[in-house]
């Protein structure tokens, strides 16, 4: 017997499966030679997952540290331990803040501080790309009936917004209202940067009496950007004028000097899938975006430049991507002629 849960689950899987954004976890795609895929696809820009002076150094500290296995309950009880105090504070002292608390992972930290800081009667502006663990957390927030979005990377537009607040809100004009204002610095797929310098100084001469709380998420820019990969508030130095920013472990941490270019390339195409199938044939690692990861009409192969990446894989990922365009050409031209 098929039960009411199963039978809805059913046609929204079958649904999303006609409108090609049904997304699975197979196993790891390989080229047509069967050969593993050169990655131009994951987060990993410094190529530090596969460094093996760094795997034997982090094996060897492992091998000499105590209660690794198992946290013995929530940080509140009795998993909180002096390696956690100390890595907190050697992580403020890094990035030059007042104080830094360690999340499980940069989804679960946005989710945190977008629910949990916003009060009731506060106003949250958010740019329309941000990561959609920042849209979970409004959703959470005891602000939730005024969480807004200004256009992306728009200063007009958010002015726009945070005057609008000032008009609508009395709290905001006497500095009682809190205005939170999130951004990421570097948006993880399209590869620009927020106008940081102008964002803050906009939002502090838009509200001078101290209520304007900008929260950055500065998840693929640690490590990159900035001084010892400090990040990009930190290389415009601007940390004293951002009240919170978001650095995450798990995509380039620990690089020295700063990175002159994004390393994220989008390319734009109506056939996303067709072109990540034809790079992966050719032994090259990179996924289509679709709706709802970007806005529809938006999709793309998302590209990611790594530091292990060599010359000689770079060209051939570029002759692949050419390839491919003018297979697309030559299959086009017949049907172009007929109408003709």
């Amino acid at each position: 017997m098929v039960t009411a849960l199963e039978r809805r689950i059913a046609e929204s899987l079958d649904s999303r499966a006609s409108r090609s954004i049904l997304r699975r976890v197979d196993q790891p795609p390989s080229a047509e030679d069967g050969t593993a895929l050169v990655d131009f696809s994951s987060n990993d820009y410094l190529s530090l997952s596969t460094n093996t002076t760094l795997r034997r150094n982090f094996l060897e500290k492992l091998s000499r540290t105590e209660l690794i296995l198992g946290s013995g309950g929530s940080r509140l009880l009795d998993g909180n331990t002096a390696a956690h105090v100390a890595l907190e504070t050697r992580l403020k002292d890094f990035f030059n803040g007042s104080a830094a608390l360690l999340f499980n992972s940069g989804f679960d930290a946005n989710v945190a501080l977008f629910a949990a800081l916003p009060q009731p009667g506060d106003i949250v502006i958010i740019d329309s790309l941000i990561h959609a663990s920042v849209w979970d957390g409004c959703r959470s927030s005891r602000a939730r009936e005024q969480v807004w979005t200004f256009d992306h990377n728009d200063l007009e537009s958010l002015e726009m917004k945070l005057k609008e607040a000032l008009t609508t809100h009395e709290g905001v004009r006497t500095g009682e209202t809190t205005v939170f204002v999130g951004a990421e610095t570097l948006y993880s797929m399209d590869g620009d940067f927020a106008p940081l310098r102008e964002m803050v100084d906009l939002v502090e001469k838009t509200l001078p009496r101290g209520n304007g709380f900008i929260i950055l998420d500065e998840a693929h820019a640690t490590g990159l950007y900035g001084p010892k990969g400090r990040g990009l508030v930190a290389s415009l130095g601007l940390e004293d004028r951002i009240p919170i920013r978001l650095h995450t472990f798990g995509k380039a941490l620990a690089s020295n000097g700063d990175c002159p270019a994004s390393p994220i390339i989008p390319l734009m195409t109506s056939k996303p899938r067709l072109l990540a199938s034809h790079l992966q044939r050719k032994g090259y690692l990179a996924r289509p975006i679709t709706w709802p990861t970007v806005p529809k009409g938006q999709d793309r192969v998302r590209i990611c430049i790594h530091a292990g990446n060599t010359e000689m894989e770079i060209t051939g990922l570029v002759d692949a991507i050419a390839q491919w365009v003018m297979d697309q050409q030559a299959a086009q031209s017949p049907t172009l002629n007929a109408r003709l």
